[in-house]
């Protein structure tokens, strides 16, 4: 069983990081108080590989002093659990303005009290802990797919090739809009096969369809300046952070034009090495 703490500073990014490790399978449990870790170990232990990967986060909110970590700690040695220890910091100057900026008091500031001096007075305090870490992270100046990155480079072995869900959906605008799309386009501009009597009946997943409409020269350039601007943007969504992107296509029904150009771009993505679906949402109405 894969065993981590993560502690550091109140503000640093603990429960972004353990959010973060969520989504790598870990089982994370955020500020676990420090007497429970070693019976939580055995309760982990017990389940027989149903918890492979466990983060707990532990903090100054516990107020216990450091050494009862350690002690907790040595208790996992002696379960068999290998354990490692995330420690998220930051620098002073940033974390004063993160408690600014979100109205919280931080845990060591008596009311009214200064905060840099409770960040100051819990660096001092969490030492003992740092020195004893296997991975730090500084958080400062980071976006959090910055974040994501780094963490994904030392418990996964790499950064830019993060899975990014796309589903390539095709819509009528008669019907509406998908509330669930992040890019929206409109190909109600192109030749519409509703008007051909042999192809009215069929839809954009028949070749004969897609032919019809891919034979014209403005669906091939819109066609080059979509799959250009999608090679551009999934890089650049998989360094922001985000886990999943639905693209949107839609014609005024949602059966023929959208149809074909949601499967020629899923297949285009697909092709690049990402993982992606096609979603054709209305094309039994249409």
């Amino acid at each position: 069983m894969e065993f981590l703490i993560i502690s550091g500073l109140s503000g640093a990014g603990k429960s972004r990081s353990a959010d973060i490790l969520e989504d790598l399978d870990f089982y994370c449990v955020d500020n676990m108080p420090v007497a429970l870790i070693p019976k939580f170990a055995e309760l982990c232990l017990a389940t027989r590989g149903r918890y492979e990967r466990v983060a707990l986060v532990t903090d100054i909110r516990e107020r216990a002093n450091f050494s009862e970590l350690f002690k907790a700690l040595d208790a996992l040695w002696e379960l068999g659990c290998d354990y490692k220890i995330l420690f998220v910091e930051a620098d002073v100057e940033t974390i004063v303005k993160r408690y600014k900026e979100t109205r919280r008091r931080h845990p060591l500031a008596p009311e009214g009290g200064s905060i840099e001096e409770a960040v100051k007075r819990e660096i001092r305090m969490l030492e003992a802990v740092r020195e004893r870490a296997d991975y730090v992270i500084n958080t400062s100046g980071m976006t959090l797919g910055m974040l994501q990155s780094e963490i994904y480079r030392i418990f996964v072995g790499e950064s830019s090739n993060r899975p990014l869900a796309v589903n390539v959906m095709s819509f009528g605008f008669k019907y509406g809009i998908p509330i669930e799309a992040d890019l929206v386009f409109d190909v109600r501009f192109l030749p519409n096969p509703f008007y051909v009597s042999e192809l009215r009946s069929l839809s954009g997943m028949d070749s004969e369809v897609a032919d019809f409409i891919f034979k014209h020269g403005d669906t091939k350039e819109f066609m080059r300046h979509l799959q250009d601007m999608v090679s551009f943007l999934l890089p650049m969504y998989i360094e922001e952070g985000k886990h999943g992107l639905t693209i949107a296509i839609g014609c005024t029904g949602g059966r023929h034009r959208s149809v074909a150009m949601a499967k020629a771009l899923t297949e285009f993505i697909q092709a690049q090495g990402y993982s992606a679906q096609n979603i054709n949402r209305d094309l039994e109405k249409g």
